[in-house]
């Protein structure tokens, strides 16, 4: 199996966490996005979004993280994906939740604007609400997340750890770019602490922390 990623993305990321803390082995094809090198046809064949990451399983082309996720979990028997129809209609919320409520104003309004020139919006006062307008509802969804989603549950799931961590919690990741922290949100904050922890997730956030720590010094909108 070919993984195209690129080690900053944030869609890469929890692939190449799950691939690494699940013993799944696969050949690495690094997608070099600054060179724009997915907006080539050689890429662009495989995922027409011109967007990382993909797979290609002996022939079988794949996009999307969330997707990704769920057929390497089934392909290896993953206990991670569970096949109790109920439980793994929980996973499925989860990370349908992370990717169309949280992830929408935390990375497409928040962070990314900031980071990224072809995401800055036209003129000043354009960027400046958008920028506030995540914050604000970052927050509320963090809220969410805090106290209704997780509470006194280990992790999004309930005990078990699930792909929908992965998912979710590389997702809250990208908030290092800026600096985000998670204090106010204390069970937020205990189960990111929970994921960090996991074997592989520091040498799977090398490039990350090395682009984070150019960073820190600029003068970011971030959650608290």
């Amino acid at each position: 199996m070919k993984l195209y990623f690129h080690p900053v993305s944030t869609a890469s990321r929890p692939i190449l966490l799950f691939c690494a803390e699940s013993g799944i082995a696969y050949e690495p094809v690094v997608v070099d996005l600054m060179k724009g090198e997915h907006l080539q046809d050689a890429y662009k064949s495989k995922n027409p979004s011109a967007l990382v990451p993909t797979i290609d399983d002996d022939g079988f082309v794949l996009s999307e993280a969330s997707a990704i996720l769920k057929y390497l979990a089934d392909k290896h028997g993953s206990a991670l994906y569970p096949k109790d129809l109920q439980k793994r209609a929980r996973v499925n919320e989860r990370m349908d939740w992370f990717n169309t409520q949280l992830y929408r104003e935390y990375g497409y309004h928040l962070l990314y604007p900031q980071l990224f020139d072809h995401h800055k919006r036209p003129g000043d006062e354009a960027q400046r609400v958008t920028v506030e307008w995540g914050k604000e509802k970052t927050a509320h969804w963090l809220k969410v997340l805090d106290q209704q989603i997780l509470g006194s549950n280990a992790y999004l799931c309930g005990s078990e750890l699930t792909i929908a961590d992965f998912f979710g919690a590389e997702i809250l990741a990208a908030g290092d770019l800026v600096g985000c922290s998670f204090e106010a949100y204390p069970n937020v904050s205990r189960w990111m602490k929970s994921m960090r922890a996991l074997p592989s997730w520091s040498k799977v956030h090398e490039a990350t922390d090395g682009f984070a720590n150019m960073l820190k010094d600029k003068p970011w909108v971030k959650v608290a």
